[in-house]
Order: C-alpha cells, then structure tokens, then sequence
C-alpha cells in the first residue's frame, strides 16, 4: 500500500483549485487584434459578429453624437473577456441581458468583462450605450470623422467606425446592419442600404436605413447634413439614392454629371462582373475638405475635388467596380489590397476603351513605358506593399499593369471568364491574392506562379523579355497617355487619409 502524503499548502491550493469550476479555468481574454500583421489592434478575437443594430441622434451644429449599439454575436472560443474597437465615451455596457464591467485601453480598445464567463458557440447580445463629440476624438494621430458646415461624415480605410459605431473593426467580420439616426428637421441622414422609413416628431426626423448583405465596418457610413436627394432605378431595376450637399459650389454641376450615371456604369460592369449583388445603389457627395472617394457599400462617397476639373465618370466607374471587387469580396488580409484596387482600376481602363479614349493595352504600354526602371514606382509590389504603402499609385497603376499582362498570358475568354467568375466563388467573402492566383489557373489551366510574381512581387520593373511575354510594347520615344489617361490618373488618391 502507498500513502499520498501532502504539505498543508499543497492541500489548500488543490481544495482552491477544486473550488474554481473547469469550464471557468479554461476561459481567457480575446485577443485585442484579429491577427492582421498590417494592423495588429485592428479587429478583435474571439468572436464574430452577424448584425449591428444603432439607434442614434446627431446634433449637426455642436457635432454630439449619442447612441445605442446592439451587437448580435457568437464566441468562437472560451472568453472571459473581449474588446470592441471604439473612441467615443461609454456609460454602459450589457451582455446576454446583464451589466458587464468595461475598461479602455491602447489607441481605441474598448474592453468589455461581461458577469459571467462565456463559453464557445454563445450567441451574444452586446449593448453598448455612447455618447461624444466625434470630431474631437483621434486615434495614431488622425481621425476617419470629417465635420462639415452643416453636420458631419464618418468615411475612411482601413478605418472609420470607431468614430461612430462600436465594432469588430476588419473586414473578416462582416455583418448586416439597420442603423436609425434622428436629426433636427431639415437635416437628413445618409447610410448605406436602403431606406426603409422615416418619421417625424417634435422638431426631429428619423432615418432608418438597412443593410441586408454582409458589410465590412470600414464600408459602413453615415453623413447627415442638407442635401438635395434624386432617386430613380437603373436599367435592371435596381434603387438608386444619390444626395449632394446643398453648398458644393463650382463643383455642384460636375458632380451630379458625374454621379448621376450611377446606374448607367453599374449596368454596365455587370457585363465584367456578373449580376449586381446588391438592392441598392447610389453615391453621395458631401462638403468635406478631403480628396478622397470610398467605396461605401451600396452608396460610395466623393469628396467635392474629385470633380474640381470637371466631370469624372471614371471615378465613379472605380468607386462602383468596388462593389464586386473589394465590397462582396473582400480582402482576407490588408496586405491582399491587389485584390480591391487593382480590378478598381482596371475598370477604369475598360470605360476608357468604352468611351473610346484609349484601350486597356495601350494604357498598360503607357504605365510601363512612362517609369523608367530606377523609378521608386517599381519598388512597390502590390501583391504585398506593406501599410506604409497600401493606397500608393504602384498598387492601382502596377496593380492594373498585372491584369493586363494576365489577360495577354491565358487570352480573353479565359481571362473575363475569371473577372465574372471570381465575384461569384467568393461572394459575400473573403480571398487572398492566393486565392486568386489559384483561381485564375484552374480557369485558365495555366500555371501562374512566374507571372504573379514578376508583375505582383518583385520590387523592380520587369525586363524587356518580361515585357515581350506580356505583350507590352516598349516607346522608343517618351510615351503620349491616352486621353483618358488625365481623369484616371485624378483618382490616384482617392483613398488617401
């Protein structure tokens, strides 16, 4: 016979530990990123979100925003505690019905000790009631909320609810949103979606407007200011919104020239991209002091400068090509950037062949040929440009560059094949550069790997014998842009911050 014999401190941390439920001792703290080398605290773990529910009201004229966020969620692991991404003040959080204990730390955590231990697989309801001045909140030195004379704008990338909304702030979460903003009467209220009511009382009007496909947060938006609203539908009976602030001035005309082919363009890349896979469209164009334009899910935004020289339908052909390309399927990873802005901008060429102002070859000759190879251009790869260069010229122009040498490599049918058939594959998603690499091969039964690596990866400009490969023509004499070159070349910081 053996006897166990035990110390008096052992006996009593064994009794403790006996005391401390399993399931309880198992849980642990979510992570404060979703593990995005680029971004690291952008997003969080340890949860996934399916639908945000806010109920706000704004006071456009000292910019106060106040509001209820209802987060319908499942844990996708054992939590003792998570964090939502978010700037403005807390006064309460609830989860599953009881009051949770809450904290913040870093730049915008927000980090939330419900009563009790979750455990994987609960389905959740987070409530969070807020309240603030967004214009006067930055986070890494800048802020995603542009004030305007008459209200204000949350609209940016990688980031922009945190100024708004509390949320899981990475495109791998995606969610459906209703979001409901009472203003004072003769203000009106802008989001994605459609509208599905309004109603007024006591000098306040509220909009209620639904999102029922899945959205990134950095894709959700709100403006409230005085615009001036047109509604129609396009050719395929799609709902257009468009709303335009009521001071843009000089640049008023060209903008509604502009954003008024909205249904028009859309109708149109449905022929690249396969059907529209939204029921709603528009565009908005508030009074902002930015140059940049996003791809707002459903209804993008426009900052006025974009049509400071005139009309630009090119923008809007990008903005809109977004929709398939980087809205219904969405980055993976920041660092798959390629995958949104390079198609974007290769759109951009397809109108131009469109409208006859040069076709895509030529403007790929003319990207190729117009940077010299010690050009900084070519250092950039936009298969992987890092953070400091996400929304650098090389990712659109070079990004483009690339499609037009795989388009010359497998042939037309093979490449527009790929073009209508990745949307699909990946609908309502997420994808890689990867992914598309090993798309594009299954459809067009080629191997790949070189010619992504020359045109996507390699920091310096592909040769002469790349060139020949690729079908691009080498200008013995400067290059002359196509005469779209000009209205393209206009958006080339359309998402800087």
């Amino acid at each position: 016979m053996h006897r166990r014999i035990f110390a008096p401190g052992v006996l009593a941390a064994s009794t403790l530990l006996l005391a401390i439920p399993a399931s309880a001792a198992s849980h642990s703290p979510g992570a404060p990123g979703i593990g995005d080398p680029y971004y690291p605290d952008y997003g969080n773990g340890g949860y996934d979100v399916s639908h945000y529910d806010l109920r706000l009201t704004y006071r456009p004229g000292t910019d106060e925003l106040e509001g209820t966020a209802t987060l319908l969620a499942r844990t996708t692991q054992d939590l003792s505690r998570f964090d939502l991404d978010f700037l403005l003040d807390v006064s309460e959080v609830r989860v599953n019905d009881a009051k949770a204990s809450f904290t913040t730390s870093g730049e915008h955590e927000l980090e939330i000790t419900p009563k009790s231990p979750l455990d994987k697989g609960t389905a959740l309801t987070i409530v969070v009631r807020y309240s603030g001045v967004p214009s006067s909140k930055q986070a890494y030195g800048f802020t995603s909320w542009h004030r305007t004379p008459d209200g204000g704008v949350g609209a940016n990338e990688p980031e922009a609810a945190w100024w708004w909304f509390p949320s899981n702030d990475h495109p791998l979460d995606k969610a459906t949103y209703d979001v409901s903003v009472q203003v004072p009467d003769g203000s009106q209220a802008i989001s994605n979606g459609t509208l599905q009511s309004t109603s007024s009382r006591a000098g306040w009007t509220r909009y209620n407007w639904r999102s029922n496909k899945p959205q990134a947060t950095y894709l959700a938006t709100l403006a409230v200011g005085r615009f001036d609203i047109t509604t129609g539908t396009t050719e395929s009976g799609i709902p257009v919104v468009n709303a335009y602030s009521k001071d843009l001035g000089d640049h008023d005309g060209a903008a509604r020239a502009s954003v008024e082919r909205t249904g028009e363009i859309a109708d149109w890349l449905t022929g690249y991209f396969g059907p529209y896979p939204y029921n709603a469209l528009g565009g908005y164009v508030p009074n902002v002091t930015t140059g940049y334009a996003l791809e707002t899910q459903t209804r993008p935004f426009y900052s006025p400068r974009q049509f400071a020289n005139g009309s630009n339908t090119s923008v809007v052909v990008h903005e809109l090509a977004h929709q398939w390309y980087g809205d219904l399927v969405s980055v993976a990873g920041w660092k798959d950037i390629w995958i949104n802005e390079g198609f974007a901008r290769y759109a951009q060429w397809l109108w131009s062949e469109h409208e006859d102002e040069g076709t895509a070859q030529e403007l790929a000759d003319y990207v190729y040929a117009s940077h010299p190879a010690d050009d900084a251009f070519w250092t950039v790869k936009p298969g992987d440009p890092g953070p400091e260069n996400q929304f650098d010229a090389a990712v659109y122009d070079r990004g483009a560059l690339a499609l037009q040498a795989l388009r010359n490599e497998i042939g037309d049918e093979a490449f527009f094949a790929v073009l209508k058939g990745w949307p699909k594959r990946y609908a309502y998603g997420n994808a890689s550069v990867a992914d598309f690499q090993r798309y594009a091969e299954q459809v067009s039964g080629k191997p790949l790997a070189a010619l992504f690596d020359t045109w996507l990866f390699e920091p310096s400009k592909p040769g002469a014998s790349a060139a020949r490969e690729a079908s691009l023509a080498r200008a013995a004499t400067a290059p002359v842009p196509p005469r779209s070159w000009k209205r393209i070349a206009a958006t080339n910081d359309v998402h800087g911050r």
